[in-house]
């Protein structure tokens, strides 16, 4: 397992094929606190409007209630930067990554200190997502 942080977010390889990655990536998920409101295969999108295979990849769109709450009730317009993404991706056979984004980077965008606090909080709910993921 490789796991590096990188400015748009976090990521980390598994040993994994890709429907467990799926499901260990949404109980790690869960149990910070997050449900998946949205997933979009990517795969099966791109066969659908553009006729091109493409490896197994979901954007997973990952939202925790409270934090959520909060965000918005401090910076309505802070919902065109929610649900917070996730990607699962098959690298090769039993083989995939999982990247996650990086709220700190994601409410950098507007400028009000009043999120500084809420991205802290989910950027330590997604750490603890990675460090799940990386013991099993």
């Amino acid at each position: 397992m490789d796991t590096t942080k990188q400015q748009l977010g976090m990521k980390v390889e598994l040993n994994a094929d890709y429907d467990t990655a799926m499901a260990r990536v949404t109980d790690a998920l869960k149990a910070e606190g997050f449900g998946v409101l949205t997933e979009i295969d990517v795969k099966a999108t791109l066969k659908k409007k553009l006729d091109i295979d493409f490896r197994r990849y979901a954007i997973l769109g990952a939202c925790n209630p409270p934090l959520a709450h909060q965000a918005l009730t401090a910076v309505p317009e802070i919902g065109l930067l929610l649900p917070c993404n996730v990607t699962v991706e098959e690298i090769s056979e039993g083989h995939t990554r999982v990247s996650l984004i990086n709220p700190l980077t994601m409410m950098s965008f507007v400028n009000d200190p009043a999120l500084t606090p809420i991205a802290e909080d989910a950027q330590a709910r997604l750490e603890r997502v990675v460090a799940a993921l990386q013991e099993n």
